[in-house]
């Protein structure tokens, strides 16, 4: 059954980082290609990643692949500072900013292609949002949302606008475009992550608070990746009516 179109596609080369919006990608194992497949190690906190929730200033800083998508190894990754400046993801000048604004001793870690990166990765492979539940947490809230406080890897453009109705598809599977399917398999539980304003860093827990409220703080849902392939902005998405019980 067709139930919408692939509206957007985020993936975050770097963890925490803001991540680029892709027209197409690849969808491994793990995720979207690349998606978390480098990340800033935090020395002070035993080797644990460096996230938002210590430095929520990392939003500011935007992470991208430059040039093409290679099986063996990654692309380039540039990062953009708040000022501007663009600086390859692991350049000393960077570290150097991003420990001294964190206080913190900051190294990196980059996991190849063909590795499934578990660790940056904390949840399942995939988190998908749809159009729908987008704008009915914005009337919830009373305000306008970039959809980046979410961290969405994929938008769904609903062709029947029910808000939430993904969590009606808990073990089901969807398909995306001619070769991509995934499962769904769970909500996803919000964290203090959605109170930094994509922007300007700032934290408002009132949109956390609301989610808590009405929500269950709950929003989005999270997915397996079934079958690899690729996918691109306007794929059809079909929902497969088979589950993963069924023979």
């Amino acid at each position: 059954m067709l139930i919408g179109r692939i509206e957007q596609i985020v993936r975050h080369p770097v963890k925490s980082l803001r991540g680029e919006s892709v027209r197409n990608t690849k969808v491994m194992k793990y995720g979207l290609y690349g998606d978390r497949s480098h990340a800033y190690i935090d020395e002070t906190k035993k080797g644990k990643f460096l996230t938002i929730t210590q430095f929520p200033e990392m939003v500011q800083y935007s992470a991208r692949f430059q040039g093409e998508e290679q099986s063996d190894i990654y692309p380039r990754v540039i990062v953009q500072t708040p000022e501007g400046e663009v600086l390859d993801w692991n350049d000393r000048q960077l570290l150097n900013e991003m420990g001294k604004k964190s206080n913190r001793e900051v190294s990196t870690i980059e996991y190849s292609p063909s590795h499934v990166p578990i660790g940056p990765i904390a949840e399942e492979h995939l988190l998908l949002v749809t159009d729908a539940s987008l704008h009915k947490i914005e009337e919830i809230w009373g305000s306008e949302i970039d959809s980046r406080r979410f961290r969405p890897n994929l938008v769904l453009n609903l062709n029947d606008k029910v808000p939430f109705i993904e969590e009606e598809w808990f073990g089901k599977r969807i398909r995306i475009g001619n070769e991509v399917e995934i499962e769904l398999v769970r909500y996803c539980k919000r964290c203090m992550i959605i109170t930094v304003d994509p922007v300007s860093s700032k934290r408002d827990s009132s949109l956390h608070k609301a989610v808590i409220k009405e929500r269950n703080n709950h929003f989005g849902v999270y997915a397996s990746v079934i079958k690899t392939g690729n996918i691109q902005v306007n794929d059809e998405v079909h929902l497969l009516q088979e589950t993963k019980n069924k023979s």
